[in-house]
């Protein structure tokens, strides 16, 4: 990663692995981990996973490697961090913590906190097929790409809300992904992207 890039990234991030502070069943939200993980290289990529067709959760869309906190985690850090060695082969000491984005919380009541951290350019993932169906690593400057964004209107029964977009050859990356992709791009790149929400607050 560049100097250049690191400056701008720098004072989006919080850079302390920051402990739960609250039991699990005790929290408004359920609460999840997930790891950027960026290559460290001038112009980085960003790991990002086809789920299995056979989830019963999100079943094919594009996320980062993580998932739900367990009993035992003791952070955000750690919850991402374990599951990214499960469902990609990453070790959790080949990851260099770069900090935190601020959490977000999705539209299914999720809040989910973003670890941004720093892997080898020969990363070789090993994918677990029961968690994806395959891998990939776009430059993390795609993301600034305007002509491929959009917000779309969805309803969900309820009520309706914008929700961010990205097409990325044939795949459509969006929701909290896009989310944690549009603000690293607005401030990496000062890409201008705009969610018309606050992700920090309930839809």
């Amino acid at each position: 990663m560049s100097d250049a890039l690191w400056t701008r990234l720098a004072p989006a991030l919080d850079g302390s692995d920051r402990p739960w502070t609250e039991r699990p069943e005790t929290g408004e939200w359920p609460q999840a981990g997930v790891l950027v993980a960026l290559s460290d290289e001038a112009q980085p990529t960003v790991l990002l996973g086809r789920r299995a067709g056979h989830l019963s959760n999100h079943p094919g869309e594009v996320a980062f490697p993580g998932g739900k906190r367990e009993e035992h985690d003791v952070s955000a850090v750690a919850t991402a961090l374990r599951e990214s060695e499960e469902e990609v082969g990453l070790p959790p000491d080949a990851v260099t913590l770069l900090g935190e984005l601020p959490p977000l919380v999705t539209r299914t009541g999720f809040q989910v906190f973003p670890c941004v951290g720093r892997i080898a350019p020969d990363f070789e993932p090993v994918v677990d097929p029961s968690e994806f169906d395959s891998v990939f690593s776009p430059s993390l400057q795609t993301f600034s790409d305007a002509s491929i964004y959009r917000l779309e209107k969805m309803f969900d029964g309820t009520r309706s809300r914008m929700v961010p977009h990205y097409q990325v050859g044939q795949d459509n990356v969006w929701g909290v992904t896009a989310a944690i992709l549009v603000l690293l791009a607005n401030v990496a790149y000062d890409a201008g992207l705009d969610l018309q929400r606050d992700w920090e607050s309930a839809p």
